[in-house]
């Protein structure tokens, strides 16, 4: 099993025709994904890849039983793309698109709260389940994706969009496959965060350990801690929490928009305390994260 997508997941891409849509197609047909169709307003009746193109979801008529859609539009259109999943009964949207206003994601976040939809981003590269599909640009070409992630027992959530692929490149090197890995997005809001996505991975019998990979700044760390220590472990956790030099460095921006380190908010040192509290095994370095796991599955 996998988590929110697998190879009878349908998707469609929103924003099909621009540049990046098009690649996205391209890799993840290759890949195997199923792709049913895509929207780009005033370019309905053409084709991507075979992928047919219609001016907007309702045209679709839900015909193939879409479950998915991945976002690609540029900032100011992603509102108004997301709205119009939500209001076509969309329960899982990936929004790839960065640099989207906070105040537009709040409300986004809002609606889907109150529609019973799962938004994966801002600023995601999206998810994948190895061997069955991928949703987004996660891994890049098909090819690069087959040799960075192998099917297996071992979550991967994560901040960072290419450290992604990267964690599941160094399980993969030592013979330990994953179940599903996410990029929830680096912005300061995101849709999903590691507390609503860990009863997931939790209910799910093909995941035996969850590895996170986490950044400076931000909460999210601390109150999964915190939802841990009050709830327990019902898989093993290990993380990997990246940029302690930003301890040093106040108000230093590390890669992420989220990652701000403002006075004792978001410091490393304190996420890393508080996951040890909590029982949250935490990896020392980079290296060595593959024994950590395999010691813990």
């Amino acid at each position: 099993m996998s988590i929110l997508a697998d190879e009878t997941t349908n998707i469609i891409v929103q924003g099909i025709t621009g540049r990046e849509g098009t690649i996205l197609v391209r890799d993840s047909l290759d890949y195997g994904a199923r792709i049913v169709g895509g929207t780009s307003p005033g370019k309905g009746g053409r084709d991507i890849y075979g992928v047919p193109v219609y001016d907007c979801i309702r045209q679709m008529n839900n015909r193939d039983g879409i479950d998915a859609s991945i976002v690609v539009v540029p900032p100011a259109f992603v509102k108004d793309a997301v709205f119009e999943a939500i209001d076509n009964k969309i329960e899982l949207i990936i929004i790839v698109t960065e640099r989207v206003p906070r105040r537009d994601t709040v409300e986004i976040l809002c609606l889907a709260k109150e529609r019973g939809a799962r938004i994966i981003g801002p600023n995601s590269l999206g998810l994948i389940s190895p061997g069955k599909t991928k949703l987004g640009m996660i891994g890049g070409p098909a090819e690069d994706v087959r040799k960075a992630y192998q099917r297996g027992y071992v979550g991967i959530i994560s901040r960072s969009g290419g450290m992604t692929t990267e964690i599941a490149f160094s399980l993969t090197i030592k013979g330990i496959g994953q179940s599903t890995c996410i990029s929830i997005g680096g912005d300061p809001i995101v849709g999903s965060t590691f507390i609503d996505l860990l009863p997931l991975y939790e209910k799910d019998p093909c995941t035996k350990a969850l590895l996170l990979f986490c950044e400076p700044g931000g909460t999210m760390e601390e109150d999964l801690a915190e939802y841990v220590a009050k709830n327990g472990l019902q898989l093993p956790i290990i993380a990997f929490v990246a940029g302690r030099f930003a301890d040093k460095m106040p108000g230093v921006r590390f890669g992420h928009a989220a990652s701000i380190v403002e006075g004792g908010k978001g410091r490393t040192q304190e996420k890393i305390r508080r996951f040890k509290r909590s029982g949250i095994l935490v990896a020392k370095d980079f290296s060595e994260i593959p024994s950590l796991v395999r010691r813990n599955i």
